[in-house]
Order: C-alpha cells, then sequence, then structure tokens
C-alpha cells in the first residue's frame, strides 16, 4: 500500500497521494473480498447424520426470566433464568442463534445470523459462555439487517479470536446488495461490510444449491416457492457495486442483473438443516421469507428425510392475515414435525393457534433458551 507521511512535500501532493493510496486501498480491498468468495461443498450422497443438535437462541424479541426450564416431550429444554444482579440479556427485532452439533463424540459450532446490533450479539454470546473461537462456521440465511447488523462489528472485535478461514455461508451475491425497508416509511436498510469480512480472514462459501456445512449440518440452498406461500416483500435491493459496497451484476440471476431497483424475492434465502439420528429432520428457517412450507418441504427433497422432528425459528407470518396463519398451521401439520419453535417474526396469532391446536408440539421461545434435540 502507498504511504502519505513524508513532512516535506507541499499539501497537493500529500492530497493527490493520499487519494490514489485511498483508491488503490479500495480497489485492492474489493478485490480481494471478491476473489475470497467460493462455492461451498455440494451434498453428494446422504446428507450427514449427527447424534444431538443443541439450538440457543443468542439474540430474540424478548426474554422472560422466570420460564421454568425442563423436559417437554424428547426435547431438554434450558430457560437461561434470572440474570446476575446488573446484566442482562439484551432483546431486539434480530434473529441470531448458535448451534452446537455431535457427531461420533465430535462436536461442531455455528452462529446462525447475527441480530440487528452487535452490542446486543456481543453482550448476550458472552451471557451465555459462547466463546468466539470455538466456531466452526457461520451462516447468513439472507441480506436483511436484522439478521446481518451484528455481524461486521462481531468481526471487529473478535477477529484475533476467530480462526484463520472461518467459513461464512451466503445463499447468494443478492445478500450483498444495498437494501431499503418499504413496509411504510422508506428507509435505508443497510448492507453487508464486505472489507470487515476481508478483514476477519473470512472464507465466504455460496451455497445457493444444498450444500454441508462443516461436515454435520446442510443448507436447503434456494427455496422454491412451490406451495400456496407468497414471498412478502418488505424491502427493495439495488442492483450494483460502488466501492466495494452492494453485489456484482453478473453474479446474480440473469433477470436480475440489467435492473438497477427491484423488490426483494429471497432467491438467496436458505435453511439450516440436520439429520439428527433416530428422530428425523431439524429445520432450522430463520425468516421463511420464501415461506415455512416452502422451507420444510425442501428440506426433506434435498434430504431424502421424511421424517421432521422439529422446525425452529422465525415463520415471517406477523403480517399475514387469519385464514393464512390457519392454512400455515394445517400444512405444517400435515407433514407432521414433532416440535415447532416459532421465534423472531412469527407472530402471536400462529403461535396461539398452535398452542391451542397442538400443546403437545408448541415449544414457547425466549432469548436464551436452549434446546437439545437428540440422544
Amino acid at each position: 500500500m502507498l504511504r502519505c507521511a513524508h513532512p516535506h512535500w507541499p499539501s497537493r501532493r500529500l492530497f493527490l497521494c493520499c487519494s490514489a493510496s485511498a483508491a488503490l486501498d479500495a480497489l485492492i480491498g474489493t478485490l480481494l473480498v471478491r476473489s475470497s468468495v467460493a462455492r461451498a461443498e455440494p451434498i453428494s450422497g446422504e446428507v450427514p447424520t449427527v447424534d444431538r443438535v443443541a439450538l440457543r437462541v443468542v439474540t430474540d424479541s424478548y426474554q422472560l426470566a422466570i420460564a421454568p426450564s425442563g423436559r417437554f416431550g424428547n426435547v431438554e429444554v434450558t430457560r437461561f433464568g434470572m440474570p446476575p444482579a446488573g446484566k442482562s440479556l439484551l432483546g431486539e427485532f434480530g434473529l441470531a442463534m448458535h448451534v452446537e452439533s455431535n457427531a461420533g463424540g465430535e462436536a461442531r459450532n455455528m452462529l446462525i445470523d447475527f441480530g440487528f446490533t452487535s452490542d446486543t450479539l456481543e453482550n448476550n454470546l458472552a451471557m451465555l459462555g459462547i466463546a468466539p473461537e470455538t466456531l466452526d462456521a457461520l451462516v447468513l440465511s439472507h441480506g436483511h439487517y436484522d439478521h446481518f447488523g451484528g455481524l461486521a462489528g462481531f468481526l471487529e472485535h473478535n477477529q484475533r479470536k476467530l480462526r484463520p478461514d472461518l467459513p461464512l455461508y451466503i445463499g447468494g451475491e443478492e445478500a450483498f446488495c444495498t437494501r431499503e425497508w418499504t413496509a411504510g416509511k422508506i428507509e435505508d436498510f443497510g448492507y453487508i461490510d464486505r472489507r470487515a469480512l476481508a478483514d476477519a480472514r473470512l472464507k465466504v462459501l455460496v451455497a445457493g444449491t444444498p450444500s454441508v456445512i462443516a461436515g454435520q449440518g446442510f443448507t436447503t440452498g434456494n427455496i422454491p416457492t412451490l406451495s400456496f406461500e407468497k414471498v412478502q416483500s418488505p424491502s427493495r435491493m439495488h442492483v450494483g457495486i460502488k466501492d466495494g459496497i452492494g453485489c456484482y451484476p453478473d453474479e446474480l440471476p440473469a433477470e436480475k442483473q440489467s435492473v438497477q431497483v427491484i423488490a426483494d424475492d429471497f432467491q438467496h434465502e436458505l435453511a439450516t438443516c440436520f439429520n439428527v439420528k433416530g428422530r428425523g429432520l431439524v429445520v432450522i428457517t430463520s425468516c421463511s421469507h420464501r415461506g415455512v412450507v416452502n422451507t420444510v418441504r425442501r428440506a426433506m427433497q434435498v434430504s431424502g428425510v421424511k421424517k421432521i422432528h422439529a422446525v425452529a425459528g422465525g415463520f415471517h407470518l406477523a403480517p399475514q392475515k387469519e385464514d393464512y396463519v390457519r392454512q400455515t398451521v394445517t400444512e405444517l401439520m400435515e407433514m407432521r414435525p414433532d416440535y415447532i419453535v416459532p421465534m423472531h417474526c412469527t407472530g402471536e396469532p400462529f403461535a396461539q393457534m398452535l398452542q391451542k391446536d397442538y400443546p403437545a408440539t408448541f415449544i414457547r421461545s425466549y432469548t436464551g433458551s436452549r434446546y437439545v434435540f437428540g440422544t
């Protein structure tokens, strides 16, 4: 890199040098980040099988300190409980989850999504005893700020602790597009900081097709919309890149390469799944903009596993009308899941319907809760 610290250069020369240096830094940084993006390992043959999966809710809207722990059917449920004086788990409109899987005595740890702010993410990780240096993978379900907002700050503060070439799985290039929130007042909805990923030495892996995660989990890849469900578009994305910010048009689907602004259809959204021995699939949906029914069916198709042990995450039903929510409950239950753990953007009407009609299936979730699926 050029340096501009000579004390005898005139100010114009200093300005030109610094400008050139900044431009060169930006160019090299952009090329570095783009060249570091690779394809994830596709599924070849059967999906991995694990002995158990422990899912911890790191960030969600709220925590209930007096919620009881215990067993719920075959699921071990541990609530965080009352925090020590002067400290608290933080809640916000965002979602972040930690998963520890175990197969044959080998454990893997990953973060799925990163909430709205790094302050909340790092506070809660510390209180839950989740150490950044133990992470084997990061997963971003889609390019919405309430799922990646905490990532850049987390990487900046912990890059020396994270293992080199820590993989970050994304569903496609359009996760990087800059976005605006359009549900109500139009507002800036942020972008993923590519340079922060490079500075933290992450290995960005595109998992648009079904892919293995850390040898024990797998992604659905992109999720077809085949059910009654309609894709909600509360945001729009800007196509293009400037100063290393945004998405490269030539890496988007063909129909999106020549537009400047387009409503989100979340073609890049993915879910994270585990095949638990003797139990079936645990499907972690994150937000389900493509539809939770579509998401679960995609997990079954990808894996060839027909038994659904649990569906957990956001189902994006809060904006939907009652008959739509009711149909979602009906079609989900036709797939006979053992447990459903709604979070984040699901909305209370779905939770109330499920709890009333299928109490043995519904598990209430709070920030800090831990759910263990499997032996």
